[in-house]
């Protein structure tokens, strides 16, 4: 077989493996509430689709169009596609309080919550007033808790049961609650007193006997988090456990609610923005919608100090002016070492970061991973640096008509520089936020910006302070 047939085999198979593309269900199903006149049969038809391809196709459709879509499938239904969508304020508004009030009754309580902080303080209100009084002592339980404790993340969803029953109870109990309650694969149990026992399968569960004794089915060990917990401190536990859902107690040991694997994946996402917003010097996470002002807030504290930073970084360029007379070419140079340096420490810094988050670090494994990052940085810095000689060396001597040998001192100089500003911006990058850390201070907050702005200063002292040493002072260029 020739080369070109192999070439061609080779593409014909890579196209038959490419990944076909998904299909949008969004505007499908928007069609079908637009071209169907019949409620029955668009709801027969809508049974097909997952609540949350229905809920991408709100805002394709008019708001008659949706009222018609709510009219089709009832309340219950769009209780569930409301929990999926991102601003449920826009759709609430334009249904009368009643029928809202009944969409938020049919939603599980942490979904309610995250509704009714979407609503003014007056729509709030007078939605929480046409609640069932169980639905509105289950939202105030939840928003009870900060944004920060792991209760405030919870659902009440859940299947509880004493653990005396007998098999046959226990089933016409799961059979009871079940009409309330959908999160079933996991069912908790407690003592006489309501405190937490342990836990049980569902499937287990049905394929008891009736004679069996539900004791022996439970997990007694069955992991478990308080409310008022941090979720920065549990969140790592709740990771490990590939359970469906894990009790969130009182401090009586009495359960609150669960938290849910989507819960779990929610959390996660919300903590990782947050990092990302914090890494970049800022409290928390902007959003779209978010006003001016408070942005501003947000953003000035840590800009004021990077600017008073920034001007020592700039007197200290002011004070190797004799450097730059004598040897301009090499203010071209400045920003190659700057930017490696603070490449360095930022990849130093994301991996601390999330090194701290393991509580149980110990200082020798702490100091061990300064001394690798150390290492990290002075192996890349060289070969770096070599690369960086190269082609330094032709540029100046090509480009700028420098004979060979001032070249190869100069590119010299460059290259050292790029080693030790390297070198030293990986130690400063997981130094500086373990520093923070043992303060009480969160790294990621007080560590990003501050990081880029120490190595631009150490990185401009290292390569001036080469240059007026190496090549002034010792070479006499």
């Amino acid at each position: 077989m020739g080369e070109n047939e192999k070439q061609e085999e080779k593409i014909e198979l890579q196209t038959e493996r490419k990944t076909p593309e998904r299909p949008d269900y969004a505007e499908a199903i928007a069609t079908l509430i637009k071209e169907t006149d019949s409620l029955k049969e668009l709801k027969e038809l809508l049974v097909d689709y997952h609540e949350n391809d229905i809920a991408d196709a709100l805002p394709l459709l008019t708001s008659t169009e949706r009222k018609k879509l709510y009219r089709s499938i009832g309340m219950d239904k769009t209780s569930e596609i409301f929990a999926y969508l991102d601003d449920v304020s826009t759709y609430l508004e334009e249904i009368d309080a009643e029928k809202a009030a009944d969409i938020v009754e049919g939603m599980d309580a942490d979904d309610a919550v995250d509704v009714l902080d979407e609503l003014g303080d007056d729509k709030r209100k007078e939605l929480e007033d046409l609640l069932e009084e169980d639905k509105r002592k289950e939202i105030d339980l939840i928003s009870s808790y900060t944004d920060d404790e792991i209760g405030s993340k919870m659902t009440t969803n859940f299947i509880v049961m004493n653990r005396s029953l007998s098999i046959t109870d226990a089933m016409k109990s799961l059979v009871k609650q079940a009409a309330d309650n959908d999160n079933i694969s996991t069912i908790y149990t407690v003592n006489d007193d309501g405190t937490f026992y342990g836990a049980l399968d569902l499937t287990d569960l049905i394929r008891a006997r009736k004679e069996d004794d539900m004791e022996a089915l439970i997990t007694t060990s069955y992991p478990y988090v308080y409310a008022t917990e941090s979720i920065d401190e549990c969140l790592e536990e709740l990771k490990d456990y590939s359970e469906d859902s894990i009790p969130v107690l009182d401090n009586d040991k009495r359960i609150l609610g669960v938290i849910t694997s989507q819960d779990i994946i929610e959390v996660v996402d919300e903590e990782l923005g947050e990092d990302y917003a914090k890494l970049a010097g800022l409290l928390a996470e902007e959003d779209l919608k978010e006003p001016l002002l408070q942005s501003l807030k947000k953003r000035i504290p840590w800009l004021v100090i990077l600017l008073f930073l920034g001007l020592l970084v700039s007197s200290v360029v002011g004070v190797f002016e004799g450097v730059v007379a004598e040897l301009p070419l090499i203010v071209s140079f400045q920003s190659l070492i700057l930017d490696m340096s603070g490449n360095v420490g930022t990849q130093s810094l994301a991996v601390t970061i999330r090194v701290l988050s393991d509580e149980e670090l110990t200082t020798g494994q702490k100091l061990g991973l300064v001394f690798k990052e150390m290492r990290v940085g002075l192996v890349n810095g060289l070969l770096i640096a070599s690369i960086a000689f190269c082609l330094t060396t032709a540029f100046i001597t090509l480009a700028k008509g420098v004979l060979l040998p001032t070249a190869l001192l100069m590119a010299g100089c460059i290259a050292a520089a790029l080693i030790l500003a390297m070198l030293i911006a990986s130690f400063t990058g997981t130094a500086i936020p373990m520093f923070f850390n043992r303060l009480g201070i969160d790294p990621a907050v007080a560590s990003g910006p501050l990081i880029t702005t120490i190595n631009d200063l150490i990185a401009v002292i290292t390569y001036y302070g080469l240059a007026w040493a190496f090549l002034l002072q010792l070479f006499h260029l």
